[in-house]
């Protein structure tokens, strides 16, 4: 398992609900809060691993000893935002490309956890922003399509790096085209969800 970067077709994905939690997904999720750490983050999505589920793993400390910070959303749905805050955001698949997102500074979530209950939360400040990161993962939306015309030409050189690498990457074979993508994808939900 690896993170994937921008602009792979897997972060453009709409991830499916998970209708299981079993051990073969407790791994996964293991395996992505070690890559978390790894890559100094404090949220990783599925499909940010290439993996079309709905879910993420979040610890805002982003400190691997503070584990009893670490939760797992499994089919979050956003049910309440309040206010609007501008903070500066950046994503572990565009590794370092930052900008200035507007988005609630309230919300309340509903998701399932690891052990299966559905649980609801009231989240603020950075946890809150950290989840509307992530589940706009699993809409297959980028904080950088929140991003001001302003915003976005800022970083559009490291865009276009990103593309030119992606694009490198194909040609000489290393990543599937996008018909392969699509069809591991379907497979995997198939088998999932």
């Amino acid at each position: 398992m690896r993170i994937i970067q921008y602009p792979h077709p897997t972060l453009r994905h709409v991830s499916k609900p998970l209708r299981r939690v079993d051990a073969e997904l407790r791994g996964i999720v293991q395996e992505m809060l070690a890559l978390m750490y790894a890559a100094q983050g404090i949220g990783l999505a599925a499909n940010q691993v290439d993996l079309p589920y709905r879910m993420f793993v979040l610890n805002v400390t982003g400190e691997a000893s503070q584990s009893e910070a670490e939760m797992v959303f499994l089919n979050p749905v956003i049910t309440a935002r309040k206010g609007m805050e501008e903070a500066e955001e950046g994503c572990l698949s565009l590794p370092g490309v930052f900008g200035q997102v507007k988005r609630p500074d309230k919300i309340s979530v509903t998701f399932y956890d690891l052990e299966g209950q559905a649980r609801d939360l009231e989240l603020s400040g950075l946890a809150a922003r950290a989840v509307q990161h992530e589940v706009d993962h699993l809409d297959g939306t980028l904080f950088i399509d929140r991003l001001t015309p302003t915003g976005r030409l800022e970083i559009k050189q490291s865009l276009d790096e990103f593309e030119i690498q992606f694009a490198g990457q194909r040609t000489r074979g290393e990543l599937p085209g996008d018909a392969d993508i699509a069809a591991r994808l379907a497979e995997l939900e198939r088998l999932r969800t």
